[in-house]
């Protein structure tokens, strides 16, 4: 059993398929002077059927699993526009007399190993796609056959080095069991798609195996652990057979409880919201039973793609999702970029520490020429139901002052325009820095409701990097000063009677929803797949009850002992008289 990278959820068993890894080997051709514009013309039409090709793709993958993920591919056709990338082939065959193909494999081999070098997950990964864009063009160039996948009706487990967005987009969902690449990381295009289609997937596999995988090798994995086993034992098939079995028994009596009301047993109720990027992520939480959405991260509309959005096609996601919604409310975090989130077509400026840098609120007062047309579209899209306003990183009441002069700004513009918006918009703020905290009560004058965004809060608070492996442990959402910081800021929203709302990972953590319902949160911001799970503890809660356990939890002194204390409180309630499932 080897421990890879948990990229899309779900198990999958069943015989591996190898996709052979194909590294384009070309002679170092040379051409005569004279042959230069007929290499100019093959290359241009190798870029126009390329183009042809990628937005046929584009095509399939929107009525497939929605525009939003579809929009990957015009990041690959701004590669074949891009004239950096462009004039280096061009360089290459005017100045070296070399074929096409030859001009674009070195160009190619030039920017993938450039990219691999930096210290920056999302620019590896933009190397893959640069990969995949130079591979389509090689092959209309060459005149080769792309690489296929099995054409029978036989379910697989699909095996490759690095998967590719064009790769992907041609699988038969209902035929791949289960990805399992050898590189990549679950922030990639192919791990992105591969959630939008629902297919298991484990990735960063290379270096763990002791043999290679050979096509028709018995495979388990699990997307959401992590976890690979090659040619597992039968008791280990029946195991996760069993567990699979169990899961989606599961998920299937969780879909009762979608239309239940989210109100404890002894009456007091959390609206249980959504965390969504895209509106095909927003259908998957309606689906579940989402009271609303609770965090719309709106840096997704700004990338993979050629150009900054327009105000009008924010406007038309935003509409479309609040119309979606039916009355609930929609809270709109504006641009959060920067940090490990980059823009193809912005250079952002170098920095050290880029995640204590440039980025969110501190991007968006800088630009505020994009801020204002992000706000215009918000504020147009209010006119179709309950949308909100939330801004991220905040640290200062300055931040939060000259942001909400910007609103008034698009305010005054839209209404001398005669296009209608909601007046009383509301606008909050992510609490996520330790300073917001210890000015919570300052803040809470300001903004008009507060969430606490838990995952950049504990690695701020506890200077750890969760996806550092030599520190990744230390990254502790019962960490005695993590408690601490949440009672803090849900305190100082309650005195300014303002809502107070909970957003990260540990929204999702049933252990953890004792402690929301002691403090009094109003609303929980999950991911589509934790917001059953956590409906169905809830159900079973007493908020009484829950009021013991925070006492025993200022108590600890580690983070251990709070975990533990947290874990054997939400067992033992499990068992207590009156607790029935509500499914039973």
């Amino acid at each position: 059993m080897i421990q890879a990278l948990g990229a899309s959820q779900g198990i999958a068993i069943g015989k591996a398929f190898v996709l052979p890894h194909w590294e384009w080997e070309l002679p170092d051709q040379k051409i005569d002077v004279g042959d230069l514009a007929k290499e100019f013309d093959r290359l241009y039409e190798g870029i126009r059927r390329s183009k042809t090709e990628i937005s046929q793709m584009k095509t399939e993958l929107d009525e497939a699993v929605g525009s939003e993920e579809a929009s990957i591919f015009d990041a690959h056709l701004a590669i074949l526009e891009d004239p950096v990338f462009m004039n280096e082939i061009q360089g290459i065959i005017q100045r070296q007399y070399k074929v096409a193909e030859v001009a674009v494999k070195e160009a190619i081999d030039h920017f993938v190993t450039m990219f691999d070098l930096l210290d920056d997950e999302y620019m590896k990964e933009r190397a893959l796609d640069i990969k995949d864009v130079g591979n389509r063009l090689l092959k209309h160039l060459l005149g080769a056959p792309e690489i296929s996948l099995p054409e029978d009706t036989q379910p697989f487990v699909l095996v490759v080095r690095e998967l590719s967005p064009s790769q992907l987009v041609h699988l038969k969902p209902e035929l791949v069991l289960g990805i399992v690449t050898m590189v990549g990381s679950p922030t990639s295009h192919s791990a992105i798609m591969a959630r939008a289609f629902g297919i298991p997937m484990v990735m960063g596999a290379e270096g763990k195996l002791e043999q290679p995988i050979g096509t028709g090798d018995l495979l388990i994995l699990d997307g959401e652990t992590g976890m690979l086993q090659v040619d597992p034992t039968p008791e280990m098939v029946a195991r996760y057979t069993e567990m699979r079995r169990r899961l989606i028994a599961q998920k299937e009596q969780l879909l009762k409880l979608a239309e239940v009301p989210s109100v404890t047993m002894d009456g007091l109720s959390i609206t249980l919201a959504a965390n969504i990027s895209s509106l095909k992520e927003l259908e998957a939480a309606l689906g579940n039973g989402a009271q609303g959405v609770g965090l719309f991260r709106t840096e997704f509309l700004y990338m993979d793609r050629s150009h900054f959005p327009s105000e009008e096609e924010q406007f038309e996601v935003y509409r479309t999702a609040v119309q979606k919604l039916k009355g609930e409310t929609l809270v709109v975090r504006t641009l959060d970029i920067g940090g490990d989130k980059q823009l193809d077509y912005y250079e952002m400026p170098e920095e050290e520490n880029p995640f204590l840098g440039f980025r969110a609120i501190r991007f968006s007062l800088k630009r505020k020429d994009l801020f204002k047309i992000q706000l215009r579209a918000i504020l147009r899209a209010s006119n179709y139901g309950d949308v909100q306003i939330m801004y991220p990183l905040i640290t200062s009441v300055e931040e939060v002052r000259e942001a909400n002069e910007v609103l008034a700004e698009a305010k005054r513009e839209l209404e001398a325009e005669g296009v209608p918006f909601r007046s009383d918009i509301k606008a909050g703020i992510m609490v996520e820095v330790p300073a917001a905290v210890a000015i919570a009560d300052i803040l809470a004058e300001e903004a008009s409701f507060f969430s606490i965004g838990t995952n950049d809060l504990i690695q701020f608070t506890l200077a750890v990097d969760r996806m550092n492996e030599q520190i990744s442990h230390m990254y502790e959402p019962f960490h005695p000063a993590i408690l601490r910081m949440i009672r803090s800021v849900a305190q100082a929203a309650k005195a300014k009677g303002i809502p107070v709302n909970i957003c990260g990972e540990i929204a999702g953590d049933v252990n953890a929803l004792p402690i929301w319902l002691a403090l009094g949160i109003d609303e929980l911001s999950l991911s589509a797949q934790a917001i059953l799970p956590v409906k169905e503890r809830l159900l079973r809660s007493k908020a009484s009850d829950s009021r013991r356990l925070l006492d025993g939890l200022f108590r600890c002194r580690t983070s251990k002992e709070a975990r533990e204390l947290a874990r054997q409180f939400h067992a033992e309630a499990a068992l207590a008289p009156g607790s029935a499932n509500p499914l039973v």
